[in-house]
């Protein structure tokens, strides 16, 4: 465990630099889960390190797999000095904590919520899992782990998230990209849907 999370860390760094702040978190019954914080320019990154210890289990499955099984890590980007977001550190940890919690496998295309803002004055409390392979590249482990995947994730607000429901992400990303949504806002309001 210790040293996938090593070779994770490892990878964030490479992509994204040097953290320059760092939170903990321990649910009960749950691996502490970190966050850290990259600052680039005028954007600020989070990721989470520890969601991928262990692979994420079917929740079908009789017996979880110790060793394969998809594995993920989480990243957020959002402008800086625009809001209080360095609030999104524990819900950033509770998302992270899902599939040891309740069991799920996190993969693009799906939503979380937190059912709180993300951060104070938020208008999302849920967000989109993203393809990933963008920002910071599949890490590659030794055979028969499957890679570590890190996965951004893209604030909704409610109506957003009740709207992907119907029509699906693809349909919400769509939707998105023909209106010019900065998704990196974190004072952004929900985009037209009708």
């Amino acid at each position: 465990m210790g040293e996938v999370l090593a070779l994770v860390e490892a990878r964030l760094r490479t992509a994204l630099g040097e953290p320059d702040a760092r939170a903990a978190v321990t649910f009960l019954g749950t691996d502490r889960i970190e966050v850290l914080r990259f600052m680039d320019g005028d954007l600020v990154r989070y990721a989470t390190l520890g969601m991928s210890a262990q692979p994420m289990a079917d929740p079908t499955a009789a017996l979880a797999d110790p060793v394969k099984g998809p594995r993920a890590e989480l990243v957020l980007t959002v402008r800086a000095g625009l809001a209080d977001t360095d609030k999104v550190l524990r819900p950033l940890a509770v998302l992270a904590a899902t599939p040891q919690v309740e069991g799920v496998i996190v993969a693009a295309g799906a939503s979380l919520d937190v059912g709180d803002p993300l951060w104070p004055g938020a208008a999302f409390s849920s967000v989109l899992v993203a393809e990933s392979g963008g920002l910071v590249g599949d890490l590659e482990l030794d055979e028969p782990m499957d890679p570590v995947r890190f996965l951004p994730l893209l604030p909704m607000t409610s109506n957003e998230a009740a709207w992907k429901r119907v029509h699906g992400a693809q349909a919400l990303e769509e939707r998105w990209l023909a209106q010019g949504t900065d998704l990196r806002d974190p004072l952004r309001r929900s985009v037209n849907l009708d």
